[in-house]
């Protein structure tokens, strides 16, 4: 019973630190966020949060895995039969919808974490879906972890100057261009019809 109501109140002190900070990130750039600030939004002590996170990029990496993995289990439910590496036009309009959010953070060094683990996590993705598209295929003439590397990092730059530029073009208009001039390249290099 006790551990029960410990791990209530753990996702509980989580829930708050996690909704002060990107409460904070609608009101400033995430370097000018101080631990100070967050346990005061959140109405916890000092020791509390560092009972739960490293530090305030421990928070906001935290935050952001926990909603890509949210994304993916969203994304792989409405998956019509695996046919695209990436489900771009989804993320885009998914980007577009929390584009606060996201606008907050890419301004400073919050932008550069979330990139490279937004990264690691679509190459990863990638990397099953090709692998299982090429299983009976013939052997693709580049590395696979190279390939999915390079479509996650197209996705990532795209997306960035997509924020950076105040999304001058719908989400249906950047994936047109994202599967124009990344996936024409990829389809080659793999062999097969994406």
């Amino acid at each position: 019973m006790k551990t029960t109501q410990a791990d209530r109140r753990s996702q509980r002190t989580r829930q708050l630190l996690s909704e002060a900070l990107l409460a904070l990130l609608m009101e400033r750039r995430y370097e000018l966020i101080t631990v100070q600030d967050i346990i005061d939004r959140a109405n916890v002590g000092r020791s509390t949060f560092y009972a739960h996170y490293e530090d305030k990029e421990d928070l906001l990496i935290s935050n952001f895995e926990h909603m890509l993995d949210a994304l993916s289990e969203h994304l792989q439910q409405s998956d019509t039969g695996g046919q695209r590496l990436l489900p771009t036009l989804e993320l885009f309009r998914h980007v577009q919808e929390h584009r606060y959010l996201y606008k907050a953070i890419v301004g400073g060094r919050g932008m550069e974490l979330l990139a490279k683990r937004g990264q690691a996590h679509f190459s990863g993705r990638i990397e099953q879906q090709l692998r299982a598209m090429t299983a009976r295929q013939r052997t693709p003439t580049m590395p696979l972890p190279f390939i999915s590397n390079y479509v996650a990092g197209a996705f990532v730059t795209m997306l960035k100057w997509w924020l950076d530029n105040n999304m001058p073009y719908s989400p249906e208009r950047m994936d047109e261009m994202f599967q124009q001039l990344v996936m024409t390249g990829v389809r080659a290099a793999v062999g097969i019809a994406m």
